[in-house]
């Protein structure tokens, strides 16, 4: 049977998203996930297929911040933005949510969050506010995500932590910044800021590494990593310095060595404002690219020689996942991308600050 045309246009724009481009792969499996939302009281979680297009959401109560993939492929985990206080269990295939839990007194979320290699496990970052002091939440799957303990960080504010590839060591991003959930989103040890990066043995949860930038950098807040196919940990900062300081945004380190920024031309970098709010390696592991929403650039960079590649300019871009050689970007504006292809735009909507990819 033909397809009508506008019928298809109409149903599509029901759903929030306006086609742009006609694209290929637009076979309706679930691709990617994001938050969004409507307003300031109207808050969902997105699943679309690879050409942009919704395929179910689910109302939370505010807004959401990442989200955790089970190594299956068939359960995410969204993540409150911090100071969160919750997460939605959701059912890829069933296209349903199934439980919902909290971190326990005396902690919030940070918003991010990962499985462990057999999925049994969901580890999440965690604020010890009272302490003021980072963990690891480690939450049960089988008992309903129930919380069994925590790992200590090494450092205060971990925002950002991943599986690595070797399946066993966790990575870190400690953004060195004090908050408590009284104070809402305020700083309150800028003076004396010491981000990190740990590194922790996954099964007997001790300290592997910790890394630190120069003291002259200590206001660089690593908050967003991704890891390479070569096992290296591609890191963004934000940084909280004069704003007239000029300070390379994005680094790389390996276990036992030192932790390198990258070099980039000063447009690039003047481009996202001392801020970067994601980083993502594609799928075909040659590229690492960087957003900043403060900025409104992409910066994109050769995982091999560490050379820059490229920067675009979108405006309020943050959420960023592999999608091939390149990227699946989303940005504050309800827009969807694929590379630098404008795929759809939704102006009444926003998307928050992550895109995660399902498979």
């Amino acid at each position: 049977m033909a397809i009508d045309r506008r019928n298809f246009l109409k149903a599509i724009a029901a759903l929030g998203v306006m086609p742009i481009a006609t694209l290929a792969r637009a076979d309706g499996a679930p691709a990617f996930v994001a938050a969004r939302m409507k307003g300031n009281a109207d808050f969902s979680v997105a699943v679309l297929d690879h050409a942009g297009t919704v395929l179910f959401s689910e109302s939370i109560d505010g807004r959401a911040h990442d989200i955790a993939i089970s190594p299956d492929r068939t359960v995410a985990v969204v993540f409150a933005r911090r100071p969160g206080f919750f997460a939605l269990v959701i059912d890829l295939a069933g296209r349903r949510p199934v439980a919902t839990f909290a971190p326990p007194e005396g902690r919030h979320f940070y918003g991010h969050g990962f499985f462990s290699a057999d999925g049994r496990l969901l580890y999440a970052t965690e604020n010890d506010f009272e302490a003021e002091r980072g963990v690891l939440g480690v939450y049960d799957v089988a008992a309903g995500y129930r919380r069994t303990g925590e790992l200590s960080t090494h450092g205060i504010g971990p925002h950002e932590a991943l599986l690595m590839r070797d399946g066993r060591t966790i990575a870190i991003g400690n953004g060195g910044v004090a908050t408590h959930p009284d104070y809402d989103r305020m700083k309150l040890n800028l003076p004396t800021m010491e981000p990190s990066l740990v590194y922790l043995d996954a099964v007997t949860g001790d300290l592997v590494d910790k890394v630190m930038l120069p003291a002259s950098l200590h206001q660089l807040s690593i908050r967003h990593m991704a890891e390479a196919a070569n096992g290296t940990i591609w890191f963004g900062g934000q940084y909280e310095g004069s704003e007239t300081d000029a300070v390379d945004l994005v680094g790389t380190h390996r276990p036992g060595s030192d932790p390198q920024l990258i070099a980039a031309p000063s447009t690039a970098y003047e481009g996202m404002r001392q801020y970067v709010g994601a980083v993502a390696v594609n799928d075909a592991g040659t590229r690492v690219a960087a957003t900043s929403p403060v900025g409104g650039h992409v910066v994109i960079f050769d995982a091999e020689t560490r050379g820059f590649v490229e920067s675009r300019a979108i405006a309020d871009v943050c959420g960023i996942a592999p999608d091939g050689r390149d990227f699946f970007i989303s940005d504050g504006r309800g827009r969807l991308w694929q590379g630098p292809n404008l795929i759809s735009e939704a102006p009444d909507l926003a998307w928050d600050n992550h895109v995660r990819k399902i498979g």
